[in-house]
């Protein structure tokens, strides 16, 4: 699977994702303010760069997550509770580009974040495993990976239940981190992960 496709390969909408509870869409410019109030959140921000993010870092963000999908034909999902259409996280595949050693060349990495009120009802597990069942479809027979905060607990148990397996010890930013894997040895192929729709 190249992870970095022509421009005339990426161009086409972003995969709408559905499970019992949830829907994975695109981002949107109007997401902002929802965005705006997820990564403002101390109990959000305690594992994921251990301080609030601020407006700007927010709108960088939320335009990296639209623009992962026009460069790299993969990305970030808006996670919407499909009984209300509230915005409740963040899920996707990236490429970062991160200094990190080792270098995660050529593995996605998911990751994933949840508003304060949708945590603790399994959403995040839900949410994680429709990417990833999209995912095996889309990569393929590849390795991906995500980086978790070893206090974490409750992003430790959500990749255990996903398939993950710790891979190494690193340091990122100066700030000890865990680095997990995951290896899709057959294409289209996802056992233990729970359905989801591709609408």
């Amino acid at each position: 699977m190249n992870l970095h496709p022509s421009s005339s390969d990426i161009f086409r909408p972003v995969p709408t994702l559905e499970t019992e509870r949830l829907r994975l869409r695109a981002h949107r410019v109007e997401d902002f303010e929802a965005s705006f109030a997820l990564w403002t959140d101390p109990g959000v921000t305690r594992f994921i760069g251990a301080r609030p993010s601020t407006r700007e870092e927010i709108w960088s963000r939320l335009l990296r997550y639209i623009g992962h999908w026009a460069a790299l034909g993969y990305g970030y999902w808006a996670i919407e509770d499909r009984a209300t259409g509230a915005f409740v996280g963040e899920t996707g595949f990236a490429d970062f580009k991160r200094a990190i050693d080792p270098p995660l060349d050529g593995m996605p990495e998911i990751g994933w974040v949840l508003s304060p009120a949708a945590q603790g009802q399994g959403y995040a597990t839900e949410a994680v495993q429709a990417a990833l069942r999209w995912g095996d479809a889309h990569f393929g027979p590849i390795t991906t990976v995500c980086l978790i905060s070893p206090e974490n607990g409750p992003s430790l148990r959500v990749a255990e239940k996903c398939g993950y397996t710790l891979w190494m010890n690193a340091t990122y930013k100066d700030t000890p981190t865990l680095l997990f894997h995951r290896q899709q040895t057959q294409a289209k192929t996802t056992s233990g992960l729970a359905g989801a729709s591709d609408v």
